[in-house]
């Protein structure tokens, strides 16, 4: 999806403009994959922008970076405030964000600890990841022939740049074979995750998602999905999922900072329950918008005003 730039970006401290967000091209990051970052929401509210969650989301960027031995000189604190200040700068009411841990020339290899540890914030208007369609119409999805990373290959609880090759070469193929998006299994065979979303599958009154155990990624959204529909009354379970489950589900979903929730209706030509999006997947998403937009008491900490 095209990018409208806007007018800043933070670098490490300071504000630069748009087009002068530069770094050497002997960057270890470009050359390895050597980062983590964070994908975030900000959403236009009657108080004012608020981001969605983002104290939770700067709390996984530096637990990324724990993982990946990455120890910026920014504290989780200073992030979280630069972030608004970036919004605030780019006098943006609703936008994507991301902040990225990367690391400074200095030195090439593949021993990361004598380069830099740099942080950098950019915030841009976007619009439905899947596209505008999908949360209305549901989405198409393959099974993957490319499985999650095994956890002692490169640990998939980290959000690091890297091992975003993995979701690339399993998106690739399933546009190429018509499918709108992927989804892979674990070394072991479990459903794990979409390329860029967490997946969910709709049982009766239980509300189901793949166990951490099995490699997705611990998503914000996926947790706050959960709050919800246990709030709603629906038995919340973590446990294995294969395929099979997904080909007999009543309904299914992927949840994302940047898909939100978008219905699967079809998984391998099989359509999933009706073939169109179902009750409880649009009375979760229904909720989880509201929440977004500030109008529910029982999340308003989820939304964090930039302007306080």
């Amino acid at each position: 999806m095209p990018i409208t730039p806007t007018s800043k970006i933070w670098m490490s401290g300071e504000f630069v403009d748009w087009d002068d967000a530069r770094i050497h091209v002997l960057n270890p990051t470009l050359h390895y994959g050597w980062g983590v970052f964070e994908g975030i929401r900000c959403y236009e509210t009657a108080q004012g922008p608020a981001v969605f969650r983002l104290t939770d989301h700067i709390a996984r960027l530096y637990r990324s970076a724990k993982i990946y031995v990455m120890e910026p000189s920014f504290t989780p604190e200073q992030v979280v405030a630069a972030t608004k200040e970036t919004i605030a700068v780019n006098d943006i009411a609703s936008c994507y964000i991301r902040p990225l841990i990367h690391l400074g020339y200095g030195e090439m290899g593949l021993n990361p600890l004598p380069s830099p540890v740099e942080v950098m914030i950019a915030v841009w208007p976007w619009g439905a990841y899947l596209g505008e369609e999908a949360e209305e119409n549901g989405v198409r999805a393959m099974i993957s022939s490319w499985k999650r990373n095994d956890p002692n290959i490169t640990p998939p609880a980290a959000k690091a740049s890297g091992q975003y090759l993995n979701s690339s070469l399993a998106k690739v193929a399933a546009v190429k074979a018509g499918y709108d998006e992927a989804i892979l299994t674990s070394p072991n065979g479990h459903i794990a995750d979409g390329t860029g979303e967490n997946v969910f599958i709709v049982s009766g009154r239980k509300v189901i998602t793949p166990l951490l155990t099995d490699g997705p990624l611990g998503g914000i959204t996926r947790a706050s999905i959960m709050r919800i529909a246990a709030d709603q009354g629906y038995e919340v379970i973590e446990q294995h999922i294969v395929r099979t489950d997904l080909y007999l589900a009543d309904e299914a979903f992927f949840t994302g900072t940047a898909a939100e929730i978008v219905p699967i209706v079809e998984v391998d030509d099989r359509q999933v329950g009706s073939g169109k999006p179902g009750p409880v997947t649009r009375e979760l998403l229904e909720i989880f918008h509201r929440a977004t937009r500030g109008e529910l008491d029982r999340y308003q900490e989820w939304n964090e005003f930039v302007q306080q």
